[in-house]
């Protein structure tokens, strides 16, 4: 008569690497059952034990890297070479276009901070927890950092722009870095929706060519392929309160700090120094002695010795041609009610309204006097 399958994992299989634990385990634990049970025992090679294992256990596919400081037990089997000083202090979330570059930038230029090493696909960008680099573990997140001079001082960060609206980056970034500090800009959602679609035509993307933006923004199901991701890339990531509320859930209000991009674009400076107090950086830099104002490029550059400046590349502060009437009417609709939304969450939080969302809630205000 058959009984049943039972199944045998050995799971953590590094942590016995270096002793003969498991081995020793597995090998009496089959002699036991040969000896008293009638059950008959078959193995697999390793692969299809992997997939064996997953058809059983499809909920863990996918890993969630933890920290592995938080764990003695865990620490003490590592190896000595390794260590979580390598691991970021905080992270500029995104979303993209709103002046991650130009922050990135500036807090280079603090004595204490440092960023990641540059990827070869992704320049300054590590993109670890949104993409299949996730899969790669911690060790391939750690190499891209120095090991800190004085880890006490020293604060290691990454930028990169496309964790905002991830919906696994906010899961995945606390589980390993649940200390980290997160920073994140918002600017008006329909000026970055707008920035977007002109890099893309900047890039020569075929849609971005091909389609007006007041088309890409308007797109209706059933659009071709490409128009409709380009439309995801220009709307969903400015939704948001909706985004700011996922990473609210893993992380404590008092570890995010929300900058107004705009701000970031005209004062620099007073808002680099609202930054060094949210890490808690020393020692303060100032911000006001080390930037200057370009007003051929437009935006404030670092300044060098000799009265040289230090600009963000051509690719940055393009100008570009005025946003349709009809594509900032679509766009004001389309973002209303997040733009509500989003002035609730900084309420809540305490925080003050950025000088555009008081002016997006204005304009609801009017409408609303108009239509009554």
């Amino acid at each position: 008569m058959d009984c049943c399958s039972i199944s045998i994992f050995m799971t953590h299989l590094s942590n016995y690497g270096n002793d003969r634990l498991g081995l020793y385990t597995f090998v009496h634990l089959a002699s036991f059952i040969r000896s008293w049970t009638n059950l008959k025992l078959h193995t697999l090679p390793p692969l299809q034990l992997a997939h064996k294992y997953f058809q059983l256990f499809p909920e863990q596919r996918n890993p969630l890297w933890q920290n592995p400081c938080d764990d003695k037990r865990h620490k003490d089997i590592w190896s000595k070479e390794k260590t979580c000083d390598r691991l970021p202090k905080f992270m500029v979330i995104g979303p993209q276009k709103t002046g991650t570059t130009a922050l990135y930038l500036f807090l280079l230029m603090h004595p204490s901070i440092s960023s990641n090493f540059p990827s070869p696909k992704t320049y300054e960008e590590v993109q670890f927890f949104n993409t299949n680099n996730y899969h790669k573990g911690i060790d391939w997140y750690m190499e891209f950092f120095p090991v800190p001079s004085n880890v006490s001082t020293d604060f290691l960060f990454e930028k990169s722009a496309n964790y905002f609206p991830s919906e696994e980056s906010p899961r995945r970034a606390a589980a390993l870095l649940p200390k980290a500090k997160i920073i994140t800009l918002l600017i008006n959602p329909s000026d970055r929706a707008y920035s977007w679609y002109q890099h893309q035509r900047a890039h020569e993307d075929h849609a971005a060519l091909r389609f007006t933006f007041y088309d890409v923004i308007s797109a209706r199901q059933g659009a071709p392929a490409e128009l409709r991701s380009l439309q995801n890339r220009c709307l969903l990531p400015g939704l948001y309160s909706s985004h700011l509320d996922r990473w609210l859930t893993y992380y404590p209000a008092n570890q995010v700090m929300i900058i107004d991009g705009h701000q970031l674009r005209t004062d620099p400076a007073a808002v680099m120094d609202e930054v060094q107090k949210f890490l808690g950086v020393t020692p303060h830099f100032n911000y006001s002695q080390a930037l200057t104002f370009d007003p051929q490029k437009g935006f404030w550059c670092q300044l060098l010795e000799g009265g040289k400046t230090k600009c963000l590349g051509k690719s940055k502060g393009r100008k570009y041609p005025p946003m349709e009437p009809e594509a900032h009417a679509y766009l004001s609709r389309y973002y209303r009610e997040h733009n509500v939304e989003l002035s609730k969450l900084l309420h809540r939080l305490g925080q003050p309204l950025p000088s555009w969302l008081r002016e997006e809630l204005q304009k609801i205000t009017l409408a609303s006097i108009n239509q009554g």
